[in-house]
């Protein structure tokens, strides 16, 4: 009741819009109502792809760069390590080296110096920010929020009972509503009926909207898709990646996705789950290096996201290096409508 109490009255507090400033340049807010595993940033991946195909090219990313040791403003490297600049913003550069990614915990300067950047950045015509739903002071041109298909935020509870780090009621302070992490296929009456689960109605499969109280939102319907194993290290042996056993690890919210994909054609003899945006440290190494042993014609898979954690590690044995592999992912719409509709909001900006 009093982190609810605290919620209400900072929803109150931002609600007229006063407190809020604009970005020189329109900005695109990622963001959810739960507390991680979402999907945010592949659907930041997502909206970079799609920015790209449309032909536009003048973006930047924007992160607070979450559990790096740097402060302030800081444009984030390839050669960087995860305590420079937190793991999913390295992860989007070495994905997406052209595009300008930046953190900072001030968002809406680092908007401006994206805009009026020094030395040889360029100028941003338009800012992805991945993870700035409750980032109140400033006011996006359009806001996404992200809801798990296994995990709909009205069903949900404020935190510590359940999941939420937000009012339910926040949900429809966005124009667009991304349903994440769905079955690769809904008909016409699944997603009607999880729309009216979410409290919308009259949901438009030819134009992906719904309404509520009048109000008209765009509600999109988008999948995990795994791809195929790659090397953490360059050194490592692809022919493990033929491997029918599998050591599986991760510091994520939520791997429950990859432990599926991955026993769906191979048995996962070893499976460690570590806190989200977890630093691997000496006893871990020692660890994955028993199970090594233990399991010697296993390959090890982790994710995406760790593995930009563990490079930056210089104590992992060759022989452990030569099995490690990340499994990479990549957010799609369960149909072309939707993803159209998608488009012609980035259009807009």
């Amino acid at each position: 009741m009093i982190y609810k109490l605290i919620l209400t009255l900072r929803n109150l507090r931002y609600r007229s819009g006063k407190r809020s400033t604009e970005a020189p340049v329109p900005t695109l807010v990622f963001g959810n109502i739960t507390v991680g595993g979402t999907g945010k940033t592949p659907h930041t991946e997502l909206a970079i792809r799609r920015f790209l195909k449309l032909g536009r090219s003048d973006m930047a990313v924007l992160s607070l760069g979450y559990g790096r040791k740097t402060k302030g403003f800081r444009y984030v490297s390839v050669d960087d390590t995860p305590d420079k600049c937190g793991d999913e913003p390295l992860q989007v550069k070495r994905k997406f080296p052209i595009i300008p990614v930046a953190v900072a915990k001030d968002r809406v300067d680092a908007c401006k110096r994206l805009c009026n950047p020094e030395g040889d950045e360029p100028a941003a015509g338009v800012i992805i920010l991945d993870d700035a739903f409750q980032y109140r002071r400033l006011k996006p041109s359009a806001c996404i929020v992200l809801t798990p298909y296994l995990r709909p935020v009205t069903k949900d509870k404020l935190l510590p009972w359940g999941r939420l780090r937000d009012l339910k009621k926040r949900l429809y302070d966005a124009q667009t509503i991304i349903v994440t992490k769905c079955p690769y296929e809904l008909d016409e009456q699944e997603k009607a009926d999880h729309a009216a689960l979410l409290g919308f109605e009259g949901y438009d499969p030819a134009t992906c909207t719904c309404t509520r109280k009048g109000v008209s939102y765009n509600l999109l319907f988008s999948r995990m898709v795994h791809c195929s194993p790659e090397p953490v290290f360059p050194n490592a042996d692809r022919r493990y990646t033929y491997a029918e056993r599998v050591v599986l690890f991760s510091g994520i919210a939520d791997d429950t996705p990859l432990r599926d994909h991955l026993s769906d054609s191979r048995m996962i003899v070893a499976h460690l789950r570590f806190a989200d945006h977890h630093r691997f440290r000496k006893s871990d190494v020692r660890r994955l290096m028993r199970l090594m042993r233990q399991n010697p014609t296993s390959v090890f898979i982790t994710t995406e996201k760790d593995a930009q954690r563990l490079r930056q590690r210089g104590d992992i044995p060759a022989a452990l290096q030569s099995r490690l592999f990340y499994i990479p992912i990549i957010a799609d719409f369960l149909s072309q409508r939707e993803e159209e509709s998608f488009d012609q909001l980035l259009l807009q900006l």
